[in-house]
């Protein structure tokens, strides 16, 4: 039985090797996190294949494909918040708020009101600082390719970030307070 999971597994993988990749490469923003994340999937089916079968192999994928660059997304999300709120015990936990455990009307439309936010808040930084935080962090380019992209020293590209998250910190607060009173 295990040669029939085995032979299962090669040929899922190159039935839908290229095209599930070419699937993921198009949602993600570099070529190693689809790599990880097509890693992730034949890990996923090699455990499900070796519990129950795979009714419908390419759905299965696709949707597996799915649901783990969403949880990518959201895990960046969430560090996305920590950078701006760091880990100070006087900040409030907008985790709690933004990622709660069930998804109700209400928490997607603080969500939402949350995102919208962050988005004017970032409208209302110089240029250079919006830019900056928006290739770190939402884009997750590294310090040093953004310096050598722009011709900017690191430590200036730092500061300007800095100044941004602070920005990011006094605005989304405000919203904070406004929903939590």
């Amino acid at each position: 039985m295990s040669e029939d999971k085995n032979s299962y597994l090669l040929k899922t993988i190159q039935d839908y090797g290229k095209g599930l990749l070419s699937f993921i490469r198009r949602r993600v923003s570099n070529d190693a996190d689809a790599q990880d994340i097509l890693q992730d999937i034949w890990y996923k089916l090699s455990l499900m294949v070796n519990t129950a079968p795979v009714e419908q192999t390419s759905a299965w994928l696709y949707r597996v494909a799915r649901n783990t660059i969403t949880d990518k997304y959201r895990k960046r999300s969430e560090s996305l918040l920590d950078d701006i709120f760091g880990d100070d015990d006087d900040e409030p936990d907008y985790s709690a708020i933004l990622f709660p455990d069930s998804a109700t009307p209400e928490t997607e439309y603080v969500r939402s009101l949350f995102w919208k936010e962050l988005f004017t808040a970032l409208d209302e930084l110089p240029e250079e600082q919006k830019q900056v935080f928006i290739w770190q962090e939402i884009d997750d380019i590294p310090f040093q390719e953004i310096a050598e992209l722009t011709g900017v020293n690191v430590q200036t590209l730092v500061s300007r970030k800095r100044y941004a998250v602070l920005h990011l910190r006094k605005r989304l607060k405000q919203l904070y307070d406004e929903l939590t009173d």
